[in-house]
């Protein structure tokens, strides 16, 4: 890079990553309306829980809230591996956008330091920067998966 490019090219080359930044933010701001949506589902359920448990008082479980009380608790261990997985998937993006913010960086360095070859370096960043990316995707989609099989879960209760 260095002196075989002009200024202009090493802002362009800059704002590719940048690109990328915005991506990871839209998928970072999709996966915390998630998160709240997952943390405040399993505050319902807890409330339901302890209202259940408080309206029993010391008198035995029917057949019914018994059933309730195992459901809930079911649902309450599969939303807590959920938003395991949506801080995982958010992690990622996280840490996706400060790789993509050092290649940026790193870029202009090179401009900057002419004589200087960090075209390695600023290809680990970006490649570390995507590879971050496709786990918060893969992170995003597992959670997908697992949150249609709480819904299954809680339709077949209720049947």
């Amino acid at each position: 890079m260095g002196n075989q490019i002009s200024i202009v090219q090493a802002i362009q080359l800059m704002l590719a990553p940048g690109i990328m930044i915005s991506a990871c933010g839209l998928l970072i701001l999709g996966m915390n309306n998630k998160y709240s949506l997952v943390v405040n589902r399993i505050r319902l359920l807890n409330e339901e829980k302890r209202r259940l448990i408080l309206k029993a008082g010391e008198r035995e479980f029917t057949y019914e809230e018994n059933i309730r009380l195992h459901s809930l608790a079911r649902q309450l261990s599969a939303l807590g591996f959920r938003v395991r997985l949506v801080r995982n998937s958010v992690v990622a993006n996280t840490i996706a956008v400060g790789f993509f913010v050092l290649t940026s960086l790193f870029i202009g360095l090179e401009y900057l330091l002419a004589n200087q070859n960090l075209n390695y370096v600023v290809t680990f960043l970006f490649l570390a920067g995507m590879l971050n990316v496709l786990a918060g995707v893969v992170y995003s989609a597992y959670e997908s998966i697992k949150g249609y099989e709480i819904i299954l879960f809680e339709v077949k209760t209720d049947e």
